[in-house]
């Protein structure tokens, strides 16, 4: 065990510890009187002379040891760490036995020693080393706490993580663990957070601080690495910059919980397309360490054995599984979910069974010591799991779930009769709907189309059919031997039929089986019968595509040249759009369904499609097709990794991610001819996105050649078509007139056939070793990666568009573009319903991809605007939100943000001024209430904060009927909240003209274009006149935009000269009788503001308007106030005072997450 360090005087030591190995760093001891085998590395003869002088000792030492009392008892075998020229040691560890204490000198040796040498002095080195050996003790005494579930330990480090990060108090922390963070060639040892929405890093040595906080959704690359000096570390890389933390007591299970933390917050905040309604990613305080574990032992499970994603891995147990046709029992595990029993052997590949609960008709156990289960499941079969820990238990925990009835069996064996009127098992899948295929099978093909037009004919058996019932002959035997159907035994011989070729009788049959659909169906009998009836006679995009796509998919097939095959994929189609809106429709989806629908039944085939689409290629069919991106990035990595000679020859990786991409979509369907494309499908159904993964490999390890003697892409393009149209099925039963290789002429091609069997098995052979762990731990890794390159991707876009109107720098406009974004994300980090969250919708155009609310703005506008330090900042903030939500619908997208603050910073002083008149008139009092009852109830903002804000200026308008009544508000609450859907959808599509329509409408686009050209042409004498209940407030923003500031007296005097100036205009315009008291009372509040404070000024102006109501209305033009203002020289100034842009970003970066906290 490691042991707090402490000083030890190794003088005095060597009496009673003899030295047993030792480095230029640390010291492992051996305490005499144990062991003295070991002789310290002594020669015989040495140790015969050195021995008769300390036995005496070595008995004294060993008897006081054995005769003390346990707790006083001192470790046979400890570990110093030495300093070099000194001889005061520290003990750092201790061990009962020598495997132990070996244990931990090997731990230092590969995580420590390289490290020690960066160091420049011994003090470093010894700080360094008290300080590991303390994070590993914590470490180890966390883990204890996690087991006994004493939370005494988590609040204090819960309490330190607030202390250290001042993070608000939703921010959930999930786990921490004692690290080092290395920041340039020097590690500094501290404590590394995992929380909800950030990884959080601290550390103080040595009156050194160290505090580091990174938000999930910024990472863009976590990995494990290791170098020279890093023997194992975490990669970490987030906006460009590069951070390493190292000695971990538990990096392979601290990197998982990152893994997942990481993708967790990537898919709940850009990836809202998925179809998987997950309930923890709208709960993040429900996340838990122990439930991120689970939940990544129930995907894995899911995923090794094809079961429905509904399924949640419970228990797990060691134990033997009898194999009767191999006559032995193969070890390994049995897990256990809601709805299976199943069982993998320790390698993954020698033998696997999935025993649904439905197939289930007892559960017994053995009375001998053997520990044994027996599941007996219909079809006269039955599986005994021997040497199960706690069995009895088990037993009665099974029969509870599946309801079995106990049978006595006093023979053991794997034969348990069963009565002979059990279903045979190949018919188990279709019993269940067998009533509703009959009810609906006028409308729905209850055979393969592959029966229909070309059935086989026995009396003309040819050499290839001769093949083909060879193959059926071998699939026999082995359901013979293995079983058939769901819960057959799955080994090595069965993947070796599958590389030859699912012969074409069974292959239905066997793709519903290897992808798990058969559980869909069986567990959702009826279902497909129900989305067909209900999808029927629907019009949406979705189905607009499916009828352009239909007479696309496999045309030269007799199946789809005729109305069956054709009415067939339209149903299956548009049920798979109905049930998945979100997918919808994909192109390649109607290629991969025809091929479906050519071997399997039509309910089958959509169930076999709902199965690639939602759990074999995730995210693949939907408008960013991010799970093709994934796997494409994937493949670069393997690339890399097995063809580098490829990888040097060519320029640019992204050659690969072009050309494969068909390849992922369609599983190679679209590139290889359809007798031979089926042999890939086989083997995905069976090994899932491995296999398109290793057929890769094997097509351009098999043409490097060519590949390697390609000057371009084209060329390189051109040689990959030649070879696919050369990939054969020599062994295909199908016809002449429907194989797509043969028709590809002798005459037309020189190159030389390849067998697309052969082509499988060795890729099986090269690249069969991948296992399926590291392709998930891949796909996670390049996930971030590639949504983050989308990210990228659509900033360049919005920074390109929005550029052109503004006088930001393109660097100033990434700077504000990544504060606008974060402070959107801050918003949903910690609110479980964000409507904003909805709206986030990454088919839309790029602009309107991110959008921000009325609070959002506000925060946004306390950090950016210079005038932020003004008194009614507020109400400023509430102004020019509703000027910029020229829609009313909340939001407003970074175009509009981004064009107040460019105002704000690089406007003249002639659009400064023009924007502070705009915000000080206000719509029309209907259309302004409205919009402030939408903001409260979309966002939940204090209604009174609205109101208080807007009655600023709207409690001085002398105007009749000002004051609403408590119906009115309540009528206008009605009118927005009841807004019907199809209206926000409408004016969403005038927004933008593609969105929701099958092309591009131009005209549309054209006449939006118009509409903002007209915006930019507005003229200053279209601006409303600003009446005296504005002018007033307008004032009052002056004042309070002139406190604090250096020249504040003189701008005080200066709007005070302006502001009687353009009274006396009023007076000479109106051509009326002498001054009124409204005139007189208003020159006096501003007189009296010179040479008084900001406060003086407010109180006259709040205490005149009461007077004011009686005189009749006066207003100004915008021009007016401008030639005023013109006129005082201390005004212009102050407007056009430069400002530091980039000071006042970085300050907004540094001090957002803070403020948010202060919000």
């Amino acid at each position: 065990m490691w042991l707090k360090p402490e000083e030890v005087l190794l003088k005095n030591a060597l009496k009673l510890w003899l030295m047993e190995r030792s480095n230029d760093y640390f010291v492992l001891q051996r305490r005499r009187g144990y062991g003295e085998e070991g002789g310290g590395g002594l020669t015989e003869e040495s140790f015969h002379l050195i021995d008769s002088l300390f036995i005496a000792t070595g008995l004294l030492v060993g008897t006081l040891d054995s005769v003390l009392d346990s707790t006083a008892k001192v470790a046979p075998f400890r570990i110093l760490h030495q300093t070099p020229d000194s001889q005061v040691y520290l003990s750092i560890a201790c061990g009962a036995n020598r495997e132990e204490i070996n244990k931990h000198w090997d731990w230092l040796e590969q995580n420590i020693m390289k490290t020690l040498s960066v160091f420049d002095s011994n003090e470093d080195i010894t700080n360094f080393v008290q300080g590991k050996i303390r994070g590993l003790i914590a470490e180890e005494g966390k883990q204890s706490f996690a087991k006994e579930d004493d939370p005494e330990k988590f609040r204090e480090a819960l309490l330190k993580f607030e202390k250290y990060f001042g993070l608000p108090e939703q921010e959930k922390l999930v786990t921490y663990y004692s690290c080092s963070y290395w920041k340039g060639r020097v590690p500094c040892q501290g404590w590394l957070y995992l929380s909800t929405n950030f990884l959080s890093f601290y550390s103080f040595l040595l009156g050194s601080e160290i505090k580091l906080i990174i938000s999930w959704d910024a990472i863009s690359r976590l990995e494990k690495t290791s170098n020279v000096i890093l023997t194992e570390s975490i990669h970490v890389c987030s906006q460009g910059e590069n951070h390493y933390f190292s000695m971990f007591l538990h990096i392979n299970q601290t990197y998982l919980l990152m893994e997942q933390l990481a993708n967790y917050a990537i898919r709940r905040l850009f990836d809202k397309e998925t179809f998987d309604n997950d309930p923890i990613l709208d709960d993040p305080l429900q996340i838990t360490k122990r439930g991120l574990e689970n939940r990544a032992h129930s995907e894995q499970f899911n995923a090794f054995f094809r079961l429905p994603k509904e399924e949640t891995l419970k228990e797990v147990h060691e134990c033997f599984l009898w194999v009767p046709f191999s006559h032995f029992n193969t070890h390994g595990k049995m897990c256990i979910s809601e709805n299976y029993i199943c069982f993998a052997s320790q390698d993954g590949n020698l033998c696997s069974v999935i025993i649904p609960l439905r197939e289930v008709l007892a559960i017994d156990k053995t009375n001998d010591s053997s520990k044994s289960v027996i599941v007996s499941i219909k079809g006269k079969t039955a599986f005994r799991f021997s040497e199960v820990k706690e069995f009895e238990q088990l037993v009665s925990k099974l029969r509870l779930k599946c309801g079995a009835a106990s049978t006595q069996y006093h023979d053991i064996s794997t034969e348990v009769p069963i009565s002979s009127d059990s279903v045979d098992p190949s018919d188990n899948t279709e019993v269940q709907s067998l009533t509703c295929q009959r009810e609906c099978s006028k409308t729905v093909n209850t055979e393969a189309l592959m029966t229909v037009f070309h059935p086989q004919n026995l009396e003309t058996l040819n050499s290839k059919m001769l093949k083909e019932k060879m193959k059926e002959q071998s699939w026999n035997i082995l359901f013979a031997e293995c079983g058939r159907g769901v819960s057959m035994f799955r080994t090595k011989k069965t993947r070796d039929l599958v590389v030859r070729g699912i012969p074409e009788t069974l292959r239905g049959e066997l793709w519903m089986l290897f992808s798990g659909a058969v559980n869909d169906m069986a567990a959702n009998p009826g279902y497909y019968a129900e989305v067909v009836e209900q999808s029927l006679g629907t019009c949406n995009l979705a189905t607009e595509e499916i009828e352009r796509d239909l007479r696309r998919s496999l045309p030269e097939h007799p199946a789809f040249q005729s109305d069956t095959g054709i009415s067939a994929l339209r149903r299956v189609l548009t049920a798979y759009a109905f049930r998945n809106p979100k997918i919808g429709y994909c192109q390649a989806m109607n290629i991969l369904t025809s091929v479906l629908l050519l071997y399997a039944k039509e309910e089958e085939a959509f169930w076999l499609l709902v199965a690639v689409c939602e759990r074999m290629l995730p995210d693949y069919f939907n408008r960013r097709i991010i799970g093709a991106l994934v796997d494409q990035a994937v493949f670069e990595e393997l690339i890399r990794d097995h063809l580098p000679q490829l990888t040097e020859h060519m320029t640019d990786m992204t050659f690969f991610s072009s050309v494969s991409l068909s390849w992922f979509l369609t599983l190679f369907i679209s590139v290889l001819p359809i007798e031979s494309a089926v042999n890939v499908v086989d083997c995905f159904f069976y090994d899932g996105i491995k296999a398109i993964l290793q057929l890769g490999l094997a097509i351009l390890d098999y043409n490097l050649d060519k590949l390697l003697a390609c000057k371009d892409d084209a060329e390189a393009v051109t040689a990959l078509n030649r070879f696919f149209d050369n990939v054969t099925n020599k062994d295909s039963p199908l016809p002449s007139s429907v194989q797509q290789g043969s028709n590809v002429s002798d005459e037309k091609s020189s190159h030389i056939r390849v067998d697309i069997t052969d082509l499988i098995r060795e890729s099986n052979e090269k690249y069969g070793n991948m296992r399926c762990e590291d392709i998930h731990s891949m796909r996670c890794r390049n996930r971030l990666y590639v949504i983050q390159t989308l990210e990228e991707t659509t900033k360049q876009n919005v920074l390109r568009v929005v550029s052109q109107d503004v006088k930001l720098s393109l660097h100033e406009l990434d700077e504000l573009y990544v504060i606008f974004k974060k402070q959107l994300f801050f918003s949903y980090y910690w609110c479980l319903s964000s409507p904003v969250l909805k709206h986030h919708d990454p088919s839309l155009p790029y602009l309107e991809q991110y959008q921000i609310d009325c609070q959002q703005f506000r925060v946004l506008y306390h950090l950016l605007s210079p005038w932020a330090h003004s008194a009614n900042r507020d109400s400023l903030a509430l102004w020019t939100f509703r000027l910029l939500d020229e829609n009313s619908d909340c939001l407003i997208n970074f175009k509009e943000f981004s064009s107040a603050i460019d105002i704000m910073y690089n406007g003249s002083f002639t659009e400064k001024l023009k924007l502070l008149f705009k915000l000080h008139i206000p719509p029309g009092k209907s259309l302004t209430v409205v919009w402030l009852v939408s903001v409260s109830y979309c966002y939940k903002c204090d209604l009174g904060y609205l109101f208080s804000a807007y009655t600023e200026v709207k409690s001085k308008d002398p105007s009749k009927c000002d004051e609403l009544s408590k119906e009115e508000l309540l009528y206008f609450s009605q009118l927005h909240v009841s807004k019907p859907a199809k209206e926000k959808e409408a004016e969403s599509v005038k927004k933008s003209p593609e969105k929701g329509k099958g092309k591009v409408d131009i005209q549309a686009y054209l006449s939006q274009w118009q509409d903002e050209l007209l915006k930019k042409e507005d003229n200053i004498k279209d601006l409303p006149r600003m009446n005296q209940s504005q002018f007033i407030q307008f004032s009052k923003t002056l004042y309070n935009l002139f406190h604090e500031d250096p020249d504040e007296e003189s701008l005080y005097q200066a709007i005070a000269v302006v502001t009687s100036l353009l009274l006396r205009m009023e007076e000479v315009g109106r051509k009326l009788q002498s001054p009124q008291s409204s005139a007189k009372g208003f020159s006096s509040a501003v007189g009296a503001s010179r040479g008084s404070s900001e406060g003086q000024t407010e109180s006259h102006l709040e205490k005149e308007p009461s007077s004011l109501r009686e005189d009749p209305q006066w207003s100004f033009a915008f021009e007016q106030i401008l030639a005023s203002l013109l006129n005082e020289p201390a005004l212009v100034k102050f407007f056009e005072k430069p400002i530091d842009v980039k000071a006042k970003l970085e300050n907004a970066k540094t001090s957002q997450l803070s403020s948010r906290t202060k919000m």
